[in-house]
């Protein structure tokens, strides 16, 4: 009887572990196989986080060629009209093309408060006021109503020392894309 008993206890633990297999397997199938969904969507996750991050660095980059293209344009324009007010040669045509740069730097600017670090952007704030300062001084100056500290090589004089400040505004830029900010107006 002993032996009918084992052999009994042996069939049923047989039986059983041949009954359960599929039911222990299909377990250990769904826990592999969450595991593998899971590995997946955090990668997926930090895939899309790392497209994010390229696409907002591309999209400040973009923005930060087109301010510094615009500054420059308007820097630029500004001071050969102030040039042609110095002599006196000012034409509609000079005007239109100024106004034209000065509204391009404006829309520059304007994405820039969008976009750009807030360092980057305080820098193209200084750089704003300067320029509106110097726009609004050669205007005066053409109007024949210059106040004191606003004449032609006053005016030119701050335009040109814009030099520096760019430099310093292009290596913040460069440092907020990751790009190495090159030389600034101190290492000069």
């Amino acid at each position: 009887m002993n032996n009918a008993l084992l052999a009994l206890a042996g069939a049923i633990v047989a039986v059983t572990g041949t009954l359960l297999a599929p039911i222990l397997s299909q377990r250990v199938l769904a826990r592999v196989q969450t595991q593998q969904f899971e590995r997946q969507e955090r990668a997926a996750d930090a895939q899309w986080v790392r497209e994010q991050r390229v696409a907002g660095v591309e999209k400040r980059r973009a923005c930060y060629v087109t301010a510094n293209s615009g500054y420059r344009r308007y820097r630029i324009e500004l001071m050969k009209y102030l040039w042609l007010v110095h002599k006196g040669e000012v034409t509609a045509q000079a005007r239109t093309d100024l106004e034209e740069t000065r509204l391009a730097m404006h829309t520059a600017f304007a994405e820039a408060q969008m976009v750009a670090s807030d360092a980057v952007l305080q820098e193209l704030d200084a750089m704003t006021a300067t320029l509106a300062g110097a726009y609004s001084r050669t205007l005066h100056l053409e109007d024949g109503d210059p106040h004191p500290g606003w004449s032609f090589e006053e005016i030119q004089t701050e335009l040109l020392q814009l030099g520096d400040h760019w430099k310093n505004m292009r290596g913040l830029m460069r440092a907020d894309l990751g790009v190495s900010p090159g030389p600034t107006a101190a290492d000069a």
